[in-house]
């Protein structure tokens, strides 16, 4: 593991240096994982491609102010993960909810997913209105606080929560839907 991080540091300094090798070397290493992490946040391939070319050229571009090559992975995230909300967010409009919907407490929920596939997982979110799945995506996969959500995107934290709570809402609803008819 130490020998991957040194040779990712020796890119990020070759690529900081303007070598094009060095530049497709990090871009190869990262672009599945950026893309995975940008198509969950726009919901579109369009955006998700869009958002992830901003984010490597502005990366590119900035790669001086990056101190510690090592982080470089850490940092491209939070690069992609703004751009792709910014591209989202100029895709879709918010569905308000009730803000006594976000106020239940969460109900003890059994087991319902065991036996339910990653792929049927990551399939239903994509089916999720925009809101909802940004929201759920920046919440769950990216570990984003409701607070930090709801500045990063221009909403309140309330329509962040319920955003968060209609997806899983929604996902458990699909789920189980799928659940029943496969079964």
């Amino acid at each position: 593991m130490q020998h991957d991080n040194t040779i990712q540091e020796d890119l990020v300094l070759q690529a900081r240096n303007g070598d094009p090798n060095a530049r497709a070397g990090l871009y190869r290493l990262y672009v599945k994982a950026m893309y995975n992490t940008c198509i969950r946040i726009t919901g579109s391939k369009t955006a998700a491609e869009d958002a992830l070319q901003d984010a490597f050229i502005y990366a590119f571009e900035h790669l001086g102010d990056i101190k510690n090559p090592a982080a470089f992975g850490g940092w491209l995230r939070k690069i992609v993960v703004g751009k792709a909300i910014r591209t989202g967010k100029t895709a879709f409009t918010w569905d308000e909810l009730d803000d006594a919907h976000h106020h239940r407490p969460a109900e003890e929920e059994p087991d319902w997913w065991t036996g339910i596939s990653m792929e049927a997982v990551h399939e239903a979110i994509k089916t999720l209105p925009d809101g909802c799945r940004q929201v759920f995506s920046l919440y769950v996969f990216e570990d984003f606080g409701h607070k930090e959500i709801a500045d990063s995107m221009g909403i309140s934290e309330s329509t962040s929560k319920s955003q968060y709570q209609r997806a899983r809402k929604l996902l458990r609803e699909r789920l189980t839907k799928k659940i029943v008819q496969h079964g």
